[in-house]
């Protein structure tokens, strides 16, 4: 993931959220409380805590867990696959319109806001 990469603060209704730290290092915001989780740590938002969080390092690795997984669709129309001639980090930009579209038409996240991050 890009450096500073962030999401808006959000919740998930119906399901849990379990941030596993693969590599690098993240800022977590939950329910305006924030924490660093480095590589191995591990972050949960249970479901309806509002969230959010900010890459820390180039080259941040994540493993989201959604418990019950049931917000497939919801990431099918908020993401875009990757094609052959896009950088592997990105740009770091987040297309927040779409995400809460999908949020809307599908079910699996609610957006409160922009990200609560300085």
């Amino acid at each position: 993931m890009a450096l500073n990469k962030v999401t808006p603060l959000h919740t998930h209704p119906d399901s849990d959220e379990t941030l596993y730290v693969l590599a690098g290092e993240i800022l977590v915001n939950l329910d305006g409380t924030e924490h660093r989780i480095a590589a191995g740590g591990l972050a949960m938002a249970p479901r309806g805590l509002p969230h959010a969080f900010k890459v820390l390092q180039e080259g941040t690795r994540i493993l989201c867990l959604q418990t019950p997984g049931s917000a497939q669709s919801f990431y099918d129309g908020a993401s875009e696959p990757l094609s052959d001639s896009d950088a592997p980090n990105g740009s770091g930009l987040v297309d927040f319109g779409r995400i809460r579209a999908s949020g809307e038409a599908h079910g699996g996240i609610e957006i409160l806001g922009p990200p609560p991050f300085a």
